[in-house]
């Protein structure tokens, strides 16, 4: 064809489908979570905060603070209402993702809190850890409920089944 004529539609060679880029952390980020409603996401980042985000508009909304360690994960829960961090500081926190108040601080674990994850009903919190342990929390109270073992090396990732009935850990342990 003559280079005057043009054929549509043209497309650029090198495109992206990237459509924004989030910035403001101080730090690597960690862990990312969108709320259930999509209205929010949250990150976890090695500067010790975890920001909240509008994402249709890419602007910052909140930066929560207090973990004294890196914020290694992060999940809402299946309501949004609360947003759980996990933290190397070995602490999980729960906030209240619509004002940025801490609700609670869950101790217990002797290493790094690398995972978190609510059931589907929201009525556990599951955090494994370093410490090559997973424990499930009640949410509401923050009481333990109960420390899972048989891991022998550092729990990197909790998950819980749709139906809740199962939870799975995954390891360093292989």
């Amino acid at each position: 064809l003559p280079t005057w004529i043009c054929q549509l539609p043209q497309v650029e060679e090198e495109w992206s489908t990237l459509t924004q880029t989030l910035e403001g952390h101080i730090g690597g980020v960690e862990a990312v979570a969108f709320s259930p409603d999509g209205r929010l996401l949250a990150s976890g980042s090695w500067d010790k905060t975890v920001r909240l985000w509008d994402p249709a508009t890419g602007a910052p909304t909140q930066t929560l603070e207090g973990h004294s360690g890196a914020v290694d994960s992060v999940a809402f829960s299946p309501d949004g209402c609360l947003l759980a961090s996990g933290s190397l500081d070995k602490t999980v926190r729960l906030w209240d993702p619509a004002t940025g108040a801490l609700t609670q601080t869950l101790e217990g674990h002797s290493g790094g809190v690398r995972s978190v994850a609510f059931s589907p009903d929201g009525r556990l919190l599951a955090s494994g850890s370093g410490d090559k342990t997973v424990r499930l929390w009640d949410p509401a109270t923050g009481a333990l409920t109960q420390t899972l073992e048989g891991h022998s090396g550092g729990v990197r990732s909790v998950a819980f089944s749709p139906d809740g009935r199962l939870l799975a850990s995954g390891s360093w342990d292989k």
